[in-house]
């Protein structure tokens, strides 16, 4: 039994941390997200969001950096679909009804295999992921000499760095949503968070 030694899985972990943390597509997906929905599906969709992450670092780790290049199409397809349902949350955001009441609950449901998937295309249409695995991670990580142990580790601190910086951003953003409790209010965060979504989408979709 191998794996990558502690000092390797903490330089990954933390540059991991770093630039999950910071702001782009799938971050403000999630907090546009909870603050015009609240908490309900964000386990879902950032399962996806994360999922998607797992999938980029298997490319980078086998080596099928080339193998997307190639299929450059399919990633094409991708991040445009990951675009075009960011769009569509910008717009139902735009269109809510704004009524104060929405702010303690919105009864609405939604499948949670759809919104999985729907933060999975998010991540793989997300150029801040693809340049951090398919360019970053290979200068982190010796990956010539990763064995399967080593990817297993890399996949655990990937979901646990994910899970905490998701967290975090879920409940800053539920505690903020329930800061407002007019009308005006919830029509303003809903139209403000639209837009933050639907500049999440001209950025998956322009790059």
């Amino acid at each position: 039994m191998s794996g990558l030694d502690l000092t390797g899985l903490l330089v990954f972990a933390g540059t991991l941390a770093v630039a999950a943390a910071s702001p782009g597509p799938g971050i403000a997906a999630i907090v546009a997200r909870v603050l015009g929905r609240g908490t309900q599906g964000a386990a879902a969709f950032t399962a996806g969001l994360a999922i998607g992450d797992v999938v980029w670092l298997t490319f980078a780790v086998t080596g099928l950096a080339v193998l997307a290049q190639t299929f450059h199409g399919v990633f094409l397809v991708v991040k445009y679909a990951g675009a075009a349902y960011l769009l569509y949350l910008a717009w139902k955001l735009w269109s809510a009804a704004a009524e104060a009441r929405e702010i303690e609950a919105d009864r609405r449901r939604e499948h949670p295999v759809k919104l999985f998937f729907a933060g999975l295309a998010v991540t793989l249409g997300n150029p801040k992921v693809i340049v951090f695995y398919l360019a970053l991670v290979p200068n982190i990580v010796d990956l010539a000499r990763l064995d399967a142990v080593g990817y297993v580790e890399l996949v655990v601190v990937t979901l646990s760095i994910l899970a905490a910086v998701f967290s975090a951003y879920i409940v800053l953003a539920a505690r903020a949503r329930r800061l407002f409790t007019s009308a005006q209010a919830v029509r303003l965060v809903n139209r403000a968070t639209g837009t933050v979504m639907a500049g999440a989408a001209v950025a998956v979709a322009s790059r």
